[in-house]
């Protein structure tokens, strides 16, 4: 965010690994920890700033029809995100960061992530830190690490390409139809913890939001979150717990609710180098225990009582914070049910099994984003080329054909340019 780094006085790769967002420093988990609010200014300082993503997306066969309402079904060119950010200091201890996007696969406006924090500094007894509250519209964009489904690698992907169709609640699904408040302590620079609860927007603000409703809320949905971490000679260690829980009625109202619990765990490894160089490692494991009785009861499940188990890992090293390259690794696994993951060409299970399987590798470069950088600190550049690797894809495998496509059929290449500025 180019409005960071213009009210901090520093450049983009003093808060963010390899020089360009989301993968945060230790100096940018501080910055977002005390609210967006340390600023070198002084009087009022407009937050604002914007985001430019162009995309190209190739699958290793065509789809049936096409990938989107205004594209073909391979090969397509798309201005996947346009987005300005309400971003920075708002007052001495209130800061933000709000986003709406605008995606021509789609054609409209609509809001994205949403983060308002109130934070302020404490000390007692030989101890210290931050406490805060935060108000958002996205379950996990409040955390510090990039192990959670907010900001977790793949940080750019592809929306013009087939992808699983099974995940946990805490994956997005509540994302940007509700509003939570949360209450967040750091003590000591090492142990975390958030308590927060989250409610369905109304249907009237959903629609002029332009965001997508999937259900209501049957009372709050706690969220929690704690983390323990330890810097030393350069390098951060760090191990979490996380966990959903929620009550949906799919139709909006009456009984009964589909039940969603959901538990991870997660840890995280940087190592920082001398030359902005610098190596890191995320990892997560989320279990989700399903009770679908809405569900059942509209025909759309075989039974009432699921899981599924969602795990990732990546590993990234950047050189001299311009030159990165990533591995990524996911594995989905689930109960069976032939009726609620049904039979489609482009993105069902034949088998009924929410099974999916693959590895990623991305190569970037980010020419800017360093103190002595062009037109730093009003812009900044992320040119990128990723391939996704099918193993197993919704229950299919790659020998496994069961509409014409096999699971190495979805294999992807996406190539992104993405500017901020």
């Amino acid at each position: 965010m180019p409005e960071f780094a213009r009210q901090t006085g520093q450049a983009c790769n003093a808060c963010h690994v390899g020089g360009f967002g989301p993968q945060l420093t230790a100096f940018g988990r501080s910055f977002k920890l005390g609210g967006y609010t340390l600023s070198t200014k002084s009087g009022f300082n407009a937050p604002l700033s914007a985001m430019l993503v162009e995309t190209y997306t190739h699958t290793s066969k065509d789809l049936s029809g096409p990938a989107g309402p205004h594209a073909g079904s391979n090969d397509n060119g798309s201005l996947q995100q346009l987005s300005l950010f309400a971003a920075g200091r708002l007052g001495e201890h209130i800061g933000m960061l709000g986003q709406v996007t605008y995606s021509d696969i789609d054609r409209k406006v609509a809001m994205d992530n949403v983060d308002v924090r109130y934070a302020r500094n404490f000390s007692r007894g030989g101890h210290g830190g931050v406490f805060g509250i935060t108000l958002n519209n996205n379950p996990t964009v409040s955390d510090l690490w990039n192990t959670l489904p907010a900001w977790k690698f793949p940080y750019m992907a592809p929306e013009l390409a087939p992808g699983p169709s099974a995940s946990p609640l805490i994956y997005g699904g509540l994302g940007q139809q509700v509003i939570g408040a949360g209450a967040y302590v750091s003590l000591d620079n090492r142990y975390y913890g958030e308590v927060g609860a989250y409610r369905t927007l109304s249907r009237s603000l959903l629609d002029t939001f332009n965001v997508d409703y999937g259900g209501r809320l049957a009372g709050a949905a706690p969220y929690w979150r704690l983390t323990w971490s330890r810097d030393w000679n350069g390098q951060t260690l760090m191990f979490g717990l996380v966990g959903l829980t929620a009550r949906l009625q799919p139709d909006g109202a009456g009984t009964p609710a589909d039940r969603f619990r959901d538990v991870g765990v997660d840890g995280a490894y940087e190592r920082y180098f001398d030359g902005g160089n610098a190596f890191t490692v995320n990892a997560s494991y989320v279990h989700e225990k399903q009770t679908l009785d809405a569900t059942f009861a509209g025909a759309g499940a075989e039974r009432t009582s699921h899981t599924l188990d969602a795990a990732s890992l990546d590993a990234s090293y950047y050189f001299h914070d311009t030159y990165g390259a990533t591995l990524g690794w996911f594995n989905t696994t689930g109960t069976r049910d032939a009726i609620l993951f049904s039979p489609d060409p482009d993105g069902g299970s034949a088998t009924g099994n929410p099974a999916s399987r693959g590895e990623i590798v991305q190569v970037d470069w980010t020419p800017f984003g360093k103190r002595d950088s062009w037109a730093e600190p009003w812009a900044n550049l992320r040119i990128g080329v990723q391939y996704t690797i099918y193993d197993k894809f919704n229950g299919a495998s790659r020998n496994y054909d069961g509409f014409g496509r096999n699971a190495s059929d979805n294999d992807t290449l996406f190539v992104f340019l993405w500017t901020a500025f």
